[in-house]
């Protein structure tokens, strides 16, 4: 089968860092592609309404990052995208593998780093061109695995959180706020006695020895005391 020249194959750029787009505009329009790049909108819309966007301009690849400003996880494409028979590459500032294999399974072809020269973007690119492989299998299982043990460790400090009382709850949100026992007994209008016990209930509950490890703990949920002591 004859391949389609370069300038036939299209390549959807979906980022919101401005200069960073257009310096990828830049190069890969200097390999012959045709390129295009999808403007952020300024207001949140629907992972509907984005996929609708992209697809209007007909791409056979799209250079997705994973955060685009007010309308969120790029992530959120990735499977509609996939879907609908499109090449998508992760390029991302992002560090948390976690992530990245998220991105593989829900789709993407790889994840490549913003940080990495674009040469290694422009020759992701060239092989999916070129009908090559983008990523190898063990590193694709390795991450999606990853991001499976994430998912396993959030549903376990989910499960010790909920058993939180109302009140351990609003104690462990004014720890997360960096107030002291004593700051704590005075806006609930208890003894510091009472707050140190419930502290160390809290502990107990989440099986952590600190007060630092249960805020690092509440804090890698992104968990927020529904109430306050006041």
């Amino acid at each position: 089968m004859t391949q389609s020249p370069r300038s036939q194959y299209r390549v959807v750029i979906v980022e919101d860092h401005v200069l960073f787009a257009e310096s990828l505009e830049l190069a890969v329009s200097m390999e012959g592609y045709d390129v295009r790049r999808v403007p952020m909108p300024n207001e949140p819309v629907s992972t509907t309404t984005m996929v609708s966007v992209v697809l209007r301009n007909k791409p056979k690849v799209v250079l997705l990052d994973l955060d685009l400003g007010r309308y969120g996880d790029g992530v959120r494409l990735i499977e509609p995208l996939a879907k609908a028979g499109i090449d998508v590459v992760v390029v991302t500032g992002a560090i948390e593998e976690a992530r990245w294999g998220q991105a593989l399974r829900n789709g993407a072809r790889t994840v490549l780093s913003k940080s990495r020269p674009l040469g290694e973007i422009l020759g992701t690119v060239r092989r999916l061109y070129q009908g090559a492989c983008v990523l190898a299998v063990t590193d694709r299982e390795r991450l999606i695995r990853i991001w499976f043990e994430r998912q396993h460790e959030i549903a376990e400090l989910s499960r010790r959180i909920e058993l939180l009382t109302k009140r351990e709850s609003q104690v462990l949100g004014h720890l997360m706020l960096g107030r002291t026992v004593h700051e704590i007994a005075v806006i609930g209008v208890v003894s510091e006695a009472t707050v140190r016990t419930q502290v160390k209930s809290i502990l107990a509950k989440l099986q952590v020895t600190s007060q630092i490890a249960a805020v690092g703990l509440a804090h890698r949920l992104g968990w927020r005391s529904p109430q306050s002591l006041a």
